[in-house]
């Protein structure tokens, strides 16, 4: 048996096997969470639609870390599918600062992404809301039954809890599986009303078709050793350009200076990091409006010829895009951007974990000297008074 095309016994001794799975599983896990979706929609509607009646709602995304870059993937892009305000602000922003975050007393939905629920922040961040809003309601979408933030919430009548596939709660160090999964759930569950579970079953298909061509083509990206990389996404995208680059970040134990911004905003002082040892990777809108502008600074970069690679991932083939380097989503050149999101993270995560095997660290363990932790340590809660 492989995973990534690597043999079991090999991954098993790089200390690289959890790793490999989670990646490898992700679109399995896609399809279990959509079953779990369909349980809870009944549940969903019941719970969401009278908060949504409410004209000023506010809803924000939160979550640590990758948990965090969920929300900030999903914010504009539900902001657009629902036509109201969503805003994704990090629980290790609302923790130390809930009077600002927190300052505007209306109707707020907190949606809460966690892997294992048990982060100080996560579940510190559940109870300032309830405490410095009068009327706070919670969606906490997590990966792990006897989480506090899951157990916390349960049976909490102003809060739904929904419980990822055993799967997702993930063994490895860095979030792969449980990241994609609770994007997908939620943006399922709070677009209720629209349908998406075809488009996502599509991209189930087609994800776990590209998993299987696109490893031997990206370990050979991995083969030029680069020593900067720099990922860059409009919209939602930049949300995923960020978890890219902590998912190299983490997985290379920091060896590989990696970072992430928007296409225009990238031209505003960031892009004089570029040398002749830098990747840059694009993530391509099929947006055919932001499309223009991500196509335009993909020009610009190659035109420069000072980065070692500039790499498109996009669905949608054009003269610009094969003009250079490129990875292609095949099926999904008519989808909205929010199902590109899972094949793209995908991309990252294979770049990271070869590029982690390829400096002789251990994925599942990048940093086992513990300066870094699967649950964060080391965090003192301290008492707030409103």
């Amino acid at each position: 048996m492989t995973h990534l095309g690597i043999e079991v016994a090999e991954l098993e001794a790089k200390k690289a096997f959890w790793t490999a799975k989670e990646i490898e599983q992700q679109p399995s896990c896609w399809t279990q969470t959509l079953s779990i979706i369909e349980e809870y929609r009944s549940s969903a509607k019941a719970f969401l639609s009278p908060l949504f009646a409410k004209d000023n709602l506010r809803i924000v995304m939160t979550g640590a870390g990758t948990s965090a870059f969920a929300g900030k993937a999903l914010a504009p892009i539900l902001s657009k599918a629902l036509n109201r305000r969503v805003e994704a602000i990090a629980t290790t922003d609302i923790v130390s600062n809930p009077y600002q975050y927190f300052a505007e007393d209306i109707p707020t939905v907190l949606v809460s992404f966690a892997r294992s629920g048990n982060s100080p922040e996560s579940v510190h961040a559940v109870d300032l809301a309830s405490q410095v809003l009068s009327n706070c309601f919670h969606l906490v979408v997590t990966c792990n039954p006897d989480g506090q933030l899951f157990q916390r919430c349960e049976k909490d009548e102003r809060s739904l809890a929904v419980l990822m596939p055993a799967e997702t709660n993930d063994q490895s160090f860095a979030m792969t599986s449980s990241f994609s999964s609770m994007m997908m759930a939620a943006f399922s569950l709070l677009a209720f009303e629209q349908n998406f579970s075809q488009v996502f079953e599509n991209v189930c298909k087609q994800t776990e078709s590209l998993i299987k061509e696109i490893c031997n083509p990206v370990s050979k990206i991995v083969s030029n050793n680069a020593k900067r990389v720099i990922y860059l996404g409009s919209g939602g995208f930049q949300g995923l350009a960020q978890e890219s680059a902590l998912k190299l970040l983490e997985l290379t134990a920091g060896k590989v200076v990696a970072m992430y911004d928007s296409p225009l905003g990238f031209r505003h002082g960031p892009k004089s990091i570029v040398d002749s040892e830098t990747l840059i990777v694009v993530y391509i809108s099929n947006d055919d409006y932001t499309r223009k502008y991500d196509l335009d600074l993909l020009t610009e970069l190659r035109r420069d010829n000072k980065a070692q690679h500039v790499v498109a991932v996009a669905a949608k083939l054009d003269e610009v895009v094969m003009n250079g380097e490129y990875v292609h989503i095949p099926g999904l050149e008519d989808a909205d951007d929010v199902a590109l999101i899972f094949p793209y993270l995908i991309v990252a995560q294979v770049y990271s974990f070869f590029h982690s095997l390829a400096l002789e660290i251990t994925p599942d363990n990048p940093c086992p000297t513990g300066e870094v932790n699967r649950v964060v340590q080391g965090v003192i809660i301290h008492e707030f008074q409103k």
